[in-house]
């Protein structure tokens, strides 16, 4: 490769860097008031937690089972649990209406109700 392909290629990486950058940004602090994350144990609800205030709950299950739900800057995140695969621990947080985290092992379901809608259907990373 020339030096003019070196170029080429640290001004497209630098661009997107930039792009993923300003997405990240203008995505956060855009919670919106009546937002509330709801969590569901075997689809009946458990408790409703504002997403506009910073909380931790330990959510304890009668078979000695837990997930710790982490609400922090309009995001909301299952950042501890008790089942094996810790797949609910892994996924992304979320933020908007209508996104969810589900914890199978232990009949669990995080969903956001009432905020902002996401203007964006799809994403890969």
């Amino acid at each position: 490769m020339k030096r003019n392909d070196y170029i080429l290629i640290i001004c497209i990486l630098m661009l997107t860097a930039a792009v993923v950058v300003w997405m990240e940004i203008s995505r956060r602090g855009v919670t919106s008031e009546d937002a509330v994350v709801v969590v569901s144990i075997d689809g009946q609800e458990y408790g409703r937690y504002p997403l506009n205030q910073d909380n931790i709950t330990t959510i304890e299950l009668e078979d000695a089972s837990y997930n710790v739900l982490e609400i922090r800057d309009g995001y909301a995140e299952i950042s501890e649990a008790s089942c094996r695969d810790q797949i609910c621990v892994k996924h992304f947080h979320i933020h908007y209406s209508g996104e969810t985290i589900v914890c199978l092992p232990n009949k669990l379901i995080v969903e956001i109700v009432g905020g902002d809608e996401d203007d964006i259907d799809g994403a890969t990373l």
